[in-house]
């Protein structure tokens, strides 16, 4: 498959580009993925007692996990199994939603110690917005009740390491770097790290930006979108800032 073609000399010249040029950036990688405002789903489903769980409890709960996970003492494992099998089987009640890189190193339910049931997660390469991937945490918003959204990059990402050097690369590997190229241009760093952080940055933007479910919510106050970042050598996760430049929704 022929590569992605466009240039990524000059980075810190590009990041100055202005916000219109950064916005049109995301919505070109946006279209090249096929991705367009959704229509909104239908109300909510009942979905048990958490969901109702505020956004910043929601997301102080999985931190906390993060926090048990860093220090050793995950609690996750001793749960009852037998007593969450039995739970699954009746339904699904997730707190939080994760759009995460698919690299095994980042065990998303073991980074935030939680077991069975609590997380709704989708993973690609990258950690990239597609449209399938905006499908699904539109589901878990809109009929699971999640009231939080983590965008979660992490450190030594292949994805995004690919998509700097822009390789020739066999089968669709190259589909992924279109997505990942605005972060090439408004990191004003050719450090990977840099360009991760960047990257968690603008795909929870897009997120943000291109879902009409989504964006209701924010709008109302029952969910938080954030971008984050996983250390792979220390297995923390720091919570990044949406800068505003970036953000067409905000919460009442």
């Amino acid at each position: 498959m022929p590569r992605c073609d466009a240039p990524h000399e000059n980075y810190d010249d590009k990041a100055d580009r202005s916000r219109r040029e950064i916005l049109r950036l995301m919505a070109v990688s946006g279209a090249m993925a096929g991705m367009g405002k959704a229509t909104a789903l239908a109300a909510p489903a009942s979905a048990g007692p958490v969901s109702a769980m505020p956004p910043d409890q929601a997301l102080q709960e999985i931190m906390d996990g993060n926090a048990r996970f860093v220090a050793g003492a995950p609690v996750a494992h001793t749960r009852d199994l037998a007593i969450i099998r039995s739970k699954a089987a009746e339904g699904q009640w997730p707190i939080v939603g994760v759009l995460s890189c698919a690299d095994s190193r980042v065990p998303v339910e073991m980074v935030f110690d939680e077991p069975i049931g609590r997380l709704f997660v989708t993973r690609v390469a990258g950690n990239i917005t597609t449209p399938e991937i905006i499908a699904s945490l539109e589901y878990g918003v809109a009929v699971l009740g999640i009231s939080a959204i983590v965008v979660m990059g992490h450190s030594s990402c292949g994805a995004v390491k690919a998509a700097m050097d822009n390789p020739e690369v066999p089968g669709q590997i190259s589909a992924l770097f279109p997505a990942i190229l605005p972060a090439i241009y408004m990191s004003k760093s050719r450090d990977p790290l840099a360009v991760t952080r960047q990257n968690a940055i603008i795909q929870a933007a897009t997120l943000l930006n291109s879902s009409t479910v989504i964006e209701a919510r924010v709008k109302a106050g029952a969910l938080k979108v954030v971008p984050a970042i996983y250390d792979v050598s220390t297995s923390r996760v720091e919570i990044l800032p949406i800068p505003p430049a970036l953000r067409q929704t905000e919460s009442k």
